[in-house]
């Protein structure tokens, strides 16, 4: 299903639907968010609900040479990048998780990026990570705590529901773990293939 609007049923059928990470070893930053909501379920596609605002805010940040749509998250590996979520069931809001499902979402995080061994993980919802680690008082940006070795980011939810945050700001978030994580941001294909 790459660009096509699942339909009323499909979206109920997609509760508690599962989707695979996207990962591989050595990455430069793991994006880890929620979970996934049922238009990710019923796409199997990374933040798909029309109106969240994570791929334009990968692009916009210069995470990625173009924007991309959910259907091409398998890119991301080539570019440094993954994606995994705190809870791995789809439902149609976050706050129907537990804060116990949460911090259980925290300790497989952790085994994730021991494995798998990111350099950075970018905890895309301030809320989740204070429940997920206990950190109560976490801010926006830059932690000082690591998850196995690795530097921690907290991001904002890019849900269209975020109204705190305008697509600008987000934005402007993402820039700079970008500028962290990433200080040269990767060129895009085609402008490779036109200098040769």
């Amino acid at each position: 299903m790459s660009g096509n609007r699942p339909s009323a049923q499909e979206l109920a059928a997609a509760e508690g639907a599962r989707i695979p990470d996207v990962l591989s070893p050595g990455l430069r930053v793991l994006f880890c968010g929620i979970n996934p909501g049922l238009w990710s379920g019923a796409t199997g596609h990374h933040f798909a609900r029309p109106g969240n605002r994570f791929w334009p805010a990968l692009h916009a940040s210069g995470f990625t040479p173009r924007l991309l749509a959910p259907h091409e998250q398998d890119e991301l590996p080539g570019l440094g990048l993954g994606i995994t979520n705190f809870v791995a069931r789809a439902s149609a809001r976050a706050a129907e998780l537990s804060d116990d499902e949460l911090r259980a979402g925290g300790v497989a995080l952790a085994a994730k990026v021991r494995q798998y061994r990111p350099q950075w993980v970018a905890v895309v919802g301030i809320t989740a990570y204070r429940v997920a680690f206990g950190e109560r008082r976490a801010t926006v940006g830059r932690q000082d705590r690591l998850i196995e070795g690795a530097q921690v980011w907290v991001l904002p939810n890019p849900s269209g529901l975020n109204a705190h945050w305008t697509a600008g700001t987000l934005a402007a978030e993402f820039r700079q773990l970008r500028q962290a994580a990433l200080p040269e941001p990767p060129a895009d294909r085609s402008d490779r293939e036109t200098a040769r």
